[in-house]
């Protein structure tokens, strides 16, 4: 198969020569791969049909593509361009931090790390994202739509994941229902019908043994000890 770019045709440069003349191509390709060191940051999440953890690349692009496609079928007034920017930028932080586990008690604290890394790649010799700071500072603290609905559907993902493989993160990390409710009550305003949705798929999670159900376990506890007492008793 002969492709249309291989065929001998003579194309438009792509770039100005006196712009390209100052750009030195080792640094391009110097800060390429600081972007390809996300793939190597796993997270909890494990992919579907696979016994893998996923990482935080391809949870960057999976978001990207989501936000994309719902924005689009929900006719959400966005703008897309600044979207996909801050889905693909929004974990890019982890490069140098890691990811933190969403119910771990260091989460509250996981974005400075990742704002240091940030900035850390924004000073990057080969960068050409002059407003990269910007942008991620957009999607962690801003309230535009774009960032809103970026939070949604990055909630959305992992735990679409975990009902698809048998809830093995929750299992494998002891999650309740009250930490996931808790982790997707902020959807009820912005997203009625994706939350009810969400808290279907609780009570079905829930049913099947993958969340731990809190009430339940402290109930049997307190019936175990008062059975205990009466044999203490009767004895």
């Amino acid at each position: 198969m002969t492709l249309p770019y291989s065929n001998g045709v003579n194309h438009t440069p792509l770039t100005d020569p006196a712009t390209a003349a100052n750009i030195d191509i080792d640094d391009v390709t110097h800060f390429l791969l600081e972007l390809d060191a996300l793939k190597r940051v796993n997270r909890r999440s494990y992919v579907t049909k696979t016994n893998r953890l996923e990482n935080s690349a391809e949870h960057s692009w999976h978001l990207a593509m989501a936000c994309w496609s719902i924005a689009e079928q929900f006719e959400i007034d966005v703008n897309h361009e600044k979207l996909l920017k801050m889905a693909l930028i929004h974990d890019l932080g982890e490069v140098d931090a890691g990811d933190t586990f969403l119910f771990a008690n260091s989460r509250a604290d996981a974005h400075a790390g990742e704002r240091e890394g940030i900035a850390r790649l924004r000073a990057e010799r080969g960068n050409g994202i002059k407003n990269l700071s910007e942008i991620w500072e957009a999607q962690e603290t801003g309230r535009s739509k774009e960032a809103e609905l970026l939070r949604v559907i990055d909630r959305i993902l992992p735990f679409l994941l975990n009902l698809n493989t048998g809830g093995k993160t929750w299992s494998d990390h002891e999650v309740t229902r009250s930490q996931v409710t808790g982790v997707l009550r902020f959807i009820k305003d912005s997203f009625p019908s994706i939350h009810q949705w969400l808290l279907e798929q609780v009570e079905y999670a829930t049913e099947q043994g993958w969340l731990l159900d809190r009430y339940v376990v402290k109930s049997f506890f307190c019936l175990s000890a008062v059975y205990n007492l009466l044999i203490i008793f009767l004895h």
